[in-house]
């Protein structure tokens, strides 16, 4: 359910559960960790998915056995934004729910047209992880991320765009093109280089 592969510099991961919209399960998560967490050496990471849904969150069943708080969401996203490459989310479709954190640890975010955005925390009783607020409020400015987050609200891929949360909108055939052309500054130059103007954009 979660395929990586690496092509020199490119190390590309994908959520690749079509049938049940990309629901996430603690062995995907787990696996996802560990595969951000063994890409130091990527200089271009992409986090994409199949289907016509990125990622539903937390798979149902899994959520209700305590997955939802599990600190799992966290090590992943914690591995994703230490990466010392360029990460790019290229977003097949909607993103919702825990999905979100490893989303917004990502360094872009490019999304198909039809791609929406929610995590409706509020509704069901769960709290955010800890550095998912702070990173949406970073992008998108906190009466943005109260919308999501407090108000429930489904935000459209233009309006994502429009807030700051999705950097480029493209069609879904030109998506992963679109990905690695971005990239293309960054697997031309030396890794130190890469990783020393990441840390000065902080």
């Amino acid at each position: 359910m979660i395929r990586s592969s690496q092509d020199g510099d490119t190390w590309t991961v994908t959520i690749d559960r079509p049938d049940k919209a990309g629901a996430l399960t603690k062995e995907m998560l787990t696996e996802l960790a560990q595969i951000a967490e063994d890409a130091q050496s990527a200089r271009l990471f992409i986090l994409t998915g199949t289907g016509k849904i990125f990622s539903a969150g937390a798979d149902l069943d899994a959520a209700r056995a305590g997955l939802a708080t599990d600190p799992v969401w966290e090590r992943l996203s914690s591995a994703i934004a230490a990466l010392p490459g360029l990460s790019i989310a290229a977003l097949n479709g909607t993103v919702a729910g825990g999905a979100f954190g490893m989303v917004l640890a990502c360094d872009l975010r490019i999304a198909v047209p039809d791609a929406k955005f929610f995590y409706p925390v509020m509704r069901l009783g769960f709290l955010p992880q800890p550095s998912d607020p702070l990173r949406l409020r970073a992008l998108i400015g906190p009466a943005r991320a109260k919308m999501i987050l407090m108000a429930g609200q489904k935000v459209t891929a233009q309006e994502a765009q429009d807030w700051g949360l999705v950097d480029r909108i493209v069609e879904g055939e030109a998506l992963l093109e679109t990905t690695q052309a971005l990239g293309q500054d960054t697997l031309g130059a030396e890794a130190a280089h890469v990783a020393g103007i990441k840390r000065m954009i902080g």
